[in-house]
């Protein structure tokens, strides 16, 4: 059985592929009011970036261990993309976007790891 780490290490992957930047994964299996047990939270600079992220993340992640997602929504305007991969939400944004919804804070409570930028 594929653990929730290895799904969240290929997602990193494919959003290291597009250069996602910003990246930050919010582990919440301590909190017994979170609705998962990960956020994947990155950020790309246009909305082709964010789509190419996107679209990175479920092909790498399928390709790497056969692991597909329940649902995607976003891909109409792109600039906030979230992917359910069940106990992982992923969220790929455009830099506005994220900074005025801020949801790795409303988890701040949650262990927060920042990764640096691939570049």
């Amino acid at each position: 059985m594929i653990e929730n780490e290895q799904i969240v290490n290929k997602i990193v992957e494919g959003i290291q592929e597009r250069k996602g930047k910003n990246i930050v994964i919010v582990n919440l299996t301590k909190l017994q009011e979170a609705p998962c047990c990960y956020f994947v939270i990155c950020e790309g600079d246009s909305n082709t970036q964010v789509n190419a992220i996107a679209h990175s993340i479920k092909d790498w992640v399928r390709e790497q261990i056969n692991v597909k997602p329940f649902a995607i929504d976003g891909f109409e305007n792109s600039e906030w993309i979230a992917m359910d991969y069940g106990q992982i939400i992923v969220h790929v944004f455009q830099r506005p976007t994220r900074a005025f919804y801020d949801i790795e804070h409303l988890w701040s409570d949650a262990d927060l790891k920042k990764l640096e930028d691939v570049l």
